[in-house]
């Protein structure tokens, strides 16, 4: 097994799930508890993870220096590169330029064949950076094989201590041959990797850990009509049958149409209990003049279970199901050491006194995953391949306090996206795209007279597991019918722009 230490990075459960893929066991540990249950384990390899802070602070995470000592492997990503670094006398500093995004690895004097852990790999890769800080120097015995154009010391190793530091990320697909690389670690640790894949028997092993989690007891699930609440719905009503009710709740912050097609999908697919909750009100009304973002979200996950605690009484609901899945954690800052980035309304609006036991079956897995659980438990189509929807709704594609108007707004030129993407083949390549309200409001002309009227953004995006992403280079004919039919068939806009921003360091959504 590989014991992963994580120091707060965004991606370590990607690592870990990386590892997994590649048929062997990983364990996440903390830094405080690392060099224990390094001693208990004996793993054949470790891992130290990223991390939002700088090792050059007291208060840094940090781990005991006996542990390089130890004779096992050692693979350090980013943060961790900087920590073994400074930990064996090198030195780290602010870099002079901070990189979020796309880099090219080049070799050290064609130096990088060499590299255990770039056997097979071309020199010239383009691999992906997070990071503020670098290593300037690096500790005696080490030697440097790979540098970007602003980092000195992109790849190093002690080989004859089997210590690699890496600054960029593999785990991530935007990497290329980031998971080769992760199985060239996995074999200097003397392991043999063996790729794996969610199959019945994964998904069989999941209901019924459900099932023994939730036994003969009532429970209700937060249902939206999308692949994570769909699919967590599906497992759970496999496990315990006519005793989920699931519940989907109209807070009048979805897309045009998203009630009446989820009545109508479930209804065809399911013999499950469906109930429809109407709570646009209470949410219109609590959202008032709030345009905060990270407040819009807890209102919103605030009036979520209260909704959802009233229809549990009333139902006899012991557990509360929800389609959490692990970008949701990590972006609301889930471990230890994690930052928040965002909360999310199902894990960062939830009252400390809820009286609902939580089930979240996915909350371990990516999106990916969980589309391919779908299909294994026989999701049709058009749940599966749904675009990713925020769980506040519209509330977070509205910069700004959110109204009745301003929904209307969204809603009309979000459905015009949705159209002309639909006739296209982008429609099968992107992971997500959609219209944002950015408040902001510019000069136009329509019929020969000044207008002063609102700027829609395009948002559209390429993504596997939402942990990264890349903006879709949409032809500019697509952009412009979309732009013209915008402003001719929404009066209140004059102006359409289109987001051209990776993640990092921008998120999915703009709020």
């Amino acid at each position: 097994m590989i014991i992963l230490i994580d120091f707060g990075s965004q991606t370590a459960h990607l690592i870990a799930r990386r590892i997994r893929e590649l048929g062997v066991g990983c364990e996440i540990v903390v830094p405080s508890e690392a060099a224990e249950t390094i001693k208990q384990k004996k793993p054949e390899g470790i891992i130290f993870s990223g991390g939002p802070a700088s090792v050059y602070e007291d208060d840094s995470p940090t781990i005991e220096k006996e542990i390089f000592e130890l004779g096992i492997p050692i693979l350090g990503i980013c943060y961790g590169q900087q920590l073994m670094c400074q930990l064996l006398g090198g030195e780290v500093k602010p870099g002079f330029k901070k990189e979020y995004g796309p880099a090219v690895l080049e070799s050290v004097d064609q130096r990088i064949g060499e590299s255990g852990l770039f056997h097979g790999i071309p020199s010239g890769i383009t691999v992906w950076m997070s990071h503020g800080d670098e290593v300037v120097k690096i500790p005696a015995g080490f030697q440097t094989f790979a540098v970007t154009k602003t980092i000195p010391h992109a790849v190093i190793e002690n080989k004859d201590k089997k210590i690699y530091g890496i600054q960029f990320h593999p785990e991530v697909v935007h990497t290329e041959f980031g998971t080769e690389i992760l199985e060239n670690f996995i074999k200097i640790c003397g392991l043999t990797p063996k790729r794996s894949e969610i199959n019945e028997e994964f998904v069989k092993n999941i209901i019924e850990d459900v099932k023994d989690s939730v036994g003969g007891e009532k429970a209700i699930c937060a249902l939206s009509g999308g692949v994570d609440s769909s699919v967590a719905a599906l497992l759970v009503f496999k496990a315990i049958g006519r005793n989920l009710t699931s519940l989907y709740i109209d807070s009048g912050l979805m897309r045009e149409g998203e009630t009446d097609a989820l009545r109508q999908v479930f209804s065809k697919h399911y013999d499950m209990n469906i109930k429809v909750i109407d709570a646009k009100e209470e949410f219109l009304k609590n959202l008032k003049e709030v345009t905060d973002p990270e407040q819009k979200r807890k209102i919103i996950g605030k009036i979520f279970i209260e909704v959802f605690e009233k229809a549990a009484k009333e139902n006899g609901a012991k557990f509360l199901v929800q389609g959490t899945i692990y970008p949701d954690v990590i972006e609301s800052a889930g471990t230890k050491h994690a930052k928040v980035i965002k909360s999310h309304h199902n894990v960062g609006g939830l009252p400390e006194n809820m009286n609902l036991v939580l089930i979240e079956p996915l909350r371990n897995f990516y999106k990916d995953e969980v589309r391919k659980i779908g299909k294994v438990l026989g999701l049709p189509e058009e749940i599966i391949n749904r675009q990713p929807f925020p769980g506040p709704g519209l509330a977070v594609r509205i910069i700004g306090d959110v109204t009745e108007k301003k929904l209307e707004i969204l809603r009309k030129a979000d459905k015009i996206i949705q159209e002309e993407i639909g006739k296209t083949e982008w429609s099968e390549k992107l992971w997500q795209v959609f219209a944002v309200f950015t408040g902001v409001k510019t000069t136009g002309v329509r019929g020969d007279e000044r207008a002063y009227g609102e700027t829609i953004a395009i948002r559209a995006i390429e993504a596997q597991d939402a942990m990264s992403a890349n903006f879709a280079k949409l032809p500019y004919e697509l952009l412009e019918k979309i732009s013209t039919r915008i402003v001719n068939e929404v009066k209140e806009v004059n102006r359409v722009v289109y987001d051209i921003t990776n993640k990092p360091p921008a998120t999915m959504e703009w709020e």
